[in-house]
């Protein structure tokens, strides 16, 4: 029994004493989640979570093509996960890639309909289709991120643009003053309005 609980309390410790990737992605100390990742994944090849955690840390240091090439890696042997088809879906925007962006991040509200970054995916849908100038499915998509979560002040200023550029002028000015409510100092989203008003007055 002693020898056993012996073991058990070494466990722990080791467990304890390990480097935690998620919560040095969580702090903002993205590089250190990096190395963590990578070390994780020496031992263990096929590691979700680090991948994950690895490829959302490069995201946020503008590494996408690293971040890319690393999902793709993941998303060989892990297609069904959703972080990782999401955030294959994040590099693929971040690299001019559209269409590819686009699939995944359907993808992903197939197989993760309440999934935890349901409300990002929904904003990076609106984004793509902004880019591609199809903006009443731009709308829908950015009010589907607003539903998850409604107090992003810039979704609301980029759903106001969609709308803007779909010359529904009065709903855009809804969105625009939202955002501005939300956060008074939201340039864009003020000269939104402003352009948006213009447009009413003329009208």
């Amino acid at each position: 029994m002693t020898v056993c609980f012996l073991l058990v309390l070494g466990a722990q410790a080791q467990s304890q004493d390990r480097p935690d990737a998620l919560a040095s992605y969580n702090s903002g100390d993205y590089e250190a989640a990096v190395q963590i990742c990578l070390d994780e994944i020496q031992i263990s090849p096929r590691s979700r979570d680090s991948y994950s955690v690895l490829c959302w840390s490069l995201i946020a240091m503008d590494r996408y093509q690293e971040a890319y090439e690393y999902a793709v890696e993941a998303y060989n042997f892990a297609p069904n996960d959703p972080r990782i088809v999401e955030v294959l879906g994040e590099a693929n925007f971040y690299l001019g890639k559209n269409l590819e962006a686009l699939d995944l991040f359907e993808l992903y509200t197939v197989i993760a309909e309440t999934g935890g970054r349901i409300d990002r995916v929904y904003y990076f849908m609106g984004e793509v289709f902004v880019r591609l100038e199809e903006y009443n499915h731009a709308d829908i998509a950015f009010s589907t991120a607003l539903y998850h979560s409604p107090n992003v002040s810039a979704w609301w200023g980029r759903l106001g643009y969609a709308r803007e550029m779909a010359v529904d002028y009065s709903h855009a000015l809804e969105a625009y003053n939202r955002a501005l409510s939300l956060n008074p100092n939201l340039l864009d989203a003020e000269r939104g309005r402003v352009r948006v008003r213009s447009a009413i007055d003329q009208g």
